[in-house]
């Protein structure tokens, strides 16, 4: 498969402006040096705690904020040194699903009207849009009568069917879907993940799905990438990431899913990180990890260099050397470990 999007060591901080009390703020560094791509009609999942800067990189890849650094190339143009002309052009083909579906809808405008409102904010007379709205209503699953209700006249469900309606109605190469379940029922859910694989069985749309719940990122997804504090720290087909994942972070967090067999979900041993998840103002020396990391302190434990950090003492690459994504086994497969093949 061609590449359709193509990032580039993609980097977005915050200035950190002055407290309440006149003190500076330190920098948020959101994204920091993130390169991945994505061909046509594939779903690259993202996942990770909050605050490690998924929904920050969705908006980069779509340039709905400036990047501090870095580039985003979509069906081969540089999209982050295109100019406006050139980005209303680019437009219809890069859309986004918001994760709420009520915040992201206009209350004052119908169902049909949202639907419409982007083709007809690119050159398509109403009257024609309105029919392709009604269109799209039905290919989303609502009833064409239904494009005559307000946003507050649906369900949680329906309305994120009508922001899929929208992203959809100019027939896109990439849809960035930020959280787009999270807020539903999980009968519901089922639901619109099924409407999307739909959709791109129809088109061949490639989807950016960026998600918290694993168990909805393995059903959906080609390939995962796991962030953490502003970086990718593992990436992979995935089959071979939740069967054999290689970064600890992302052990932690298959560990913590749970399981449907009572006996075996009593009995297995989990691996769980130390403490919350720090801080893109204070990112730590060395691996991001390492303040968290159970694989750093067992790895510490059986010898070898060591320094005292996260009131312990770790292994001295751990806290030094920052990690790079390289391959571990298949060549598809990175992951940004100084010890990799510990398990």
């Amino acid at each position: 498969m061609s590449a359709l999007l193509e990032v580039a060591d993609l980097r977005k901080s915050f200035a950190g402006g002055r407290s309440l009390f006149g003190g500076a703020r330190p920098m948020v560094r959101a994204v920091d040096g993130i390169s991945f791509d994505l061909a046509r009609g594939e779903t690259l999942g993202l996942v990770g705690e909050t605050g490690s800067g998924k929904s920050t990189l969705g908006r980069l890849v779509l340039r709905l904020i400036e990047p501090s650094a870095g580039q985003v190339r979509f069906e081969g143009q540089d999209v982050t040194r295109a100019s406006r002309t050139a980005m209303r052009a680019l437009r219809p083909r890069m859309q986004m699903v918001f994760q709420d579906p009520y915040g992201s809808l206009d209350p004052r405008m119908t169902a049909g009207e949202i639907v419409a409102e982007p083709m007809t904010a690119h050159g398509m007379a109403r009257a024609e849009a309105m029919r392709r709205a009604n269109d799209l209503m039905e290919q989303v699953g609502l009833r064409r009568a239904m494009a005559t209700r307000y946003p507050h006249e649906f369900s949680g469900g329906q309305r994120q069917r009508i922001g899929i309606a929208r992203a959809i109605a100019l027939d896109p190469a990439l849809v960035v879907l930020d959280e787009p379940v999270s807020a539903l029922d999980v009968s519901v859910q089922a639901q619109i993940l099924n409407l999307l694989a739909e959709i791109q069985a129809r088109s061949s749309v490639a989807y950016l799905f960026i998600a918290h719940d694993l168990a909805v990122v393995r059903h959906v997804s080609d390939r995962v990438a796991v962030m953490y504090l502003g970086r990718i720290v593992e990436i992979a087909p995935r089959d071979a990431l939740y069967g054999a994942p290689r970064h600890p972070y992302t052990v932690s967090l298959l560990s913590a899913v749970p399981r449907p067999d009572p006996a075996r979900e009593k009995s297995r041993i989990r691996s769980r990180p130390i403490g919350e998840i720090g801080s893109a103002a204070a990112l730590p020396s060395g691996c991001r990890f390492h303040p968290r990391c159970p694989r750093a302190r067992l790895v510490a434990a059986r010898g070898g260099e060591t320094l005292p950090a996260a009131g312990t003492h770790l292994p001295r690459a751990c806290v030094e050397q920052d990690p790079v994504p390289a391959p571990v086994g298949a060549a598809a497969h990175l992951a940004a470990c100084h010890f990799p093949d510990e398990t």
